[in-house]
């Protein structure tokens, strides 16, 4: 027994230390543009367009337009005229259509004062109610009966939907018999449906852990969520959806927030708005809100904590568990509560800059308590906000020096303030070495540092060619570059002697204060003359352009041969032709019409194309006259035997009687 309550609470703990929360959040720039993707679906060009249009924008709170322009075909040209929405849905709705009757019937609902034609209506819905009815026209007849305000005969429903999903127990249906018993009377049995919620989770697809949906379509995953946490509502029971599973569709939801079309926005907003107001499950999102860096000028970290609909979930306590830096895994600061902005009842603020941590990348992970108890708040633990203190950096001690390679004088060291340059010119040549030293330091404790880049640069002030070296720095962080100036001057110079600008590159995605500092001009001059050295080709000056040569075509063989060949080729023609002579020809029975004179021009076509072909066109023309001739002659041809045949048949009719 105490082993198993050991498992218990291990198995507890690690379930809480890898608590699930919601990545993201509907915004309120995410919420505007998806209200104008409503909007832009007007003027509306079909019934289902104007139903997630109208519905979207009443989801989002949005004002719904009464009008919009349609363009309209006059007999000279187009004009364009207002209509009133509420005359577009009767216009376009089809009462032999349970479908059209059900989109017609949301978006009049949503308008207010807009009215369909309940008797023309009822008829039609009451009358697909029967044997055989199948899941989908079920959904459109309960859902437009409800919305017009007609009664439905809540058992009658029940039988119809038992049976029909007896033949289908697809996921669609499965979720619209969840919209359809949601909107059944409380009394009708709908207990076996409400329980194939769990069956129905068990079939989504579990993405990265982090993800659920069904079969990566956003309509089916979203109509699911809205119709499982509907008929919950409706029979005051919680779901069978566990509270990470709640998280893992709200995840999905989120990640297709940036749909174009009016379908999938709503789908998105629908899903959502789900979520974010229900009696069970309600995913409470931290996200940052202010910039991920953290600096003296900017020393806060700002979070909101919301609903995945970006709204306020009440009075909160939200606190800061801990902050580790990701270099070196040290933790700054553990169990400290944020303070709420007075101006948004969302927002919550942490002076992090207060807990002396410095420059690096650090995880901090949230915690939040609701000041009035709410269980259905979910993911209240575990959430993660990414973030960086950067600093200003100093430079200092930056020394400069040309040292004799035999060390026969004494080097001269010169000593730069930055930002300022060496007042005159450094001269250096081939028998020596230019050394550089520098400190880099952090300006917050005085510390010495490291910086991920760090570059001296010289460029040549004629040619504006560069060339770039790394500076590394010691054990101690002190940066020294040296350069043998004797033997760099081939391989990175060109042995291009002059006078060259040198520079200090320092940068980090943690400095504050990146520079690109202008030290000192050396005057360099290398074994070979600048007057006769050449100068490195430009690697980015336009190259000539490549003229593509075709092989030449190998010599024809003689006249003579081609023509010995050519004889030989027409030989048995004239051999035929003297048969034909010396036998007799009879052309008596050649028939003549059109298919068998067009017929035999294209045989003959078709040879003289292959001698054009030997001695004069390319393979391509030869292929397209070719494509053009042989179906004509194809048609011809088979024209021709089709009226051989039918001869025959009428000869041997003839003959049979």
């Amino acid at each position: 027994m105490t082993r198993g309550t050991t498992l218990l609470v291990f198995f507890a703990l690690t379930v809480v230390g890898q608590a699930l929360t919601p990545t993201t959040v509907l915004t309120g720039v995410d919420q505007a543009r998806l209200k104008a993707v409503f909007e832009n679906a007007r003027p509306f060009t079909d019934l289902a367009s104007a139903h997630y249009s109208i519905l979207g924008l009443k989801l989002l709170g949005a004002q719904i337009p009464n009008t919009q322009m349609v363009r309209v075909e006059g007999e000279c040209c187009q004009y364009e005229r207002v209509e009133d929405n509420c005359n577009y849905v009767k216009s376009a709705v089809d009462y032999q259509s349970p479908e059209s009757l059900y989109y017609a019937s949301s978006a009049t609902k949503a308008l207010g004062n807009c009215q369909l034609s309940s008797s023309s209506a009822q008829n039609t819905l009451q009358a697909a109610i029967k044997d055989g009815v199948d899941v989908p026209t079920l959904f459109f007849v309960v859902s437009a009966l409800i919305n017009l305000g007609l009664p439905v005969n809540s058992n009658e429903v029940v039988n119809a939907l038992t049976e029909a999903l007896k033949t289908d127990d697809s996921i669609l249906s499965g979720s619209m018999a969840l919209h359809i018993a949601a909107q059944l009377s409380k009394d009708a049995d709908v207990k076996v449906i409400f329980e194939s919620i769990e069956d129905l989770v068990a079939q989504a697809d579990e993405v990265g852990e982090k993800y659920l949906q069904f079969e990566g379509d956003l309509g089916l995953t979203s109509f699911f969520v809205v119709g499982a946490y509907r008929l919950a509502g409706h029979q005051n029971k919680a779901p069978l959806i566990m509270e990470d599973q709640s998280v893992k569709f709200a995840n999905y939801l989120l990640s297709r927030k940036h749909v174009q079309s009016p379908k999938n926005a709503y789908d998105v907003v629908a899903g959502l708005s789900t979520l974010a107001n229900n009696k069970y499950h309600i995913p409470v999102c931290i996200t940052r809100q202010s910039s991920m860096t953290v600096s003296s000028v900017q020393s806060k970290v700002q979070v909101r904590v919301s609903n995945v609909m970006s709204g306020a979930l009440g009075k909160l306590t939200v606190k800061a568990d801990s902050a580790e830096r990701k270099e070196d895994g040290a933790v700054v600061l553990s169990n400290s509560a944020l303070a709420a902005n007075p101006r948004d009842n969302t927002l919550y603020e942490l002076d992090f800059l207060k807990t002396k941590a410095g420059r690096g990348f650090y995880t901090i992970e949230f915690s939040v308590t609701a000041d009035k108890p709410d269980s259905r708040l979910i993911g209240l633990s575990g959430a993660q906000v990414e973030v960086k203190v950067v600093t200003t950096v100093s430079v200092e001690e930056v020394e400069l020096a040309l040292e004799d390679k035999d060390q026969s004088t004494p080097p001269r060291v010169t000593k730069v303030q930055y930002p300022q340059k060496t007042g005159s010119n450094l001269a250096g040549d081939h028998h020596q070495n230019l050394v550089m030293k520098f400190l880099l330091k952090d300006k917050a404790d005085n510390s010495a540092m490291e910086a991920h880049q760090a570059f001296v640069r010289l460029t040549n002030k004629r040619t504006k060619q560069e060339v770039i070296f790394v500076a590394e720095a010691d054990d101690d962080h002190l940066y020294k570059f040296e350069l043998d100036i004797g033997a760099s001057a081939k391989e990175h110079f060109n042995s291009l002697s002059g006078l060259y600008a040198m520079d200090l590159v320092v940068g980090d995605a943690l400095i504050q204060n990146p520079f690109a500092w202008n030290v000192a001009d050396l005057q360099l001059k290398f074994p070979e003359d600048s007057a006769t050295s050449e100068e490195k080709p430009n690697l980015y000056q336009p190259r000539e352009e490549i003229q593509h040569m075709f092989r030449e075509p190998e010599k024809r063989p003689p006249a003579t041969v081609s023509t010995t060949f050519t004889a030989l080729v027409l030989l048995p023609v004239l051999i035929l032709l003297g048969l034909w002579i010396k036998l007799g020809v009879n052309i008596a029975n050649f028939p003549l019409s059109l298919s068998a004179i067009s017929f035999h021009i294209g045989l003959g076509s078709i040879l003289v194309l292959y001698y054009l072909f030997f001695v004069q066109l390319n393979m391509f023309d030869t292929l397209k006259y070719l494509a053009i001739l042989g179906t004509l002659t194809f048609l011809a041809g088979n024209r021709l035997l089709g009226s051989i045949a039918n001869k025959r048949k009428q000869l041997l009719r003839s003959r049979l009687r």
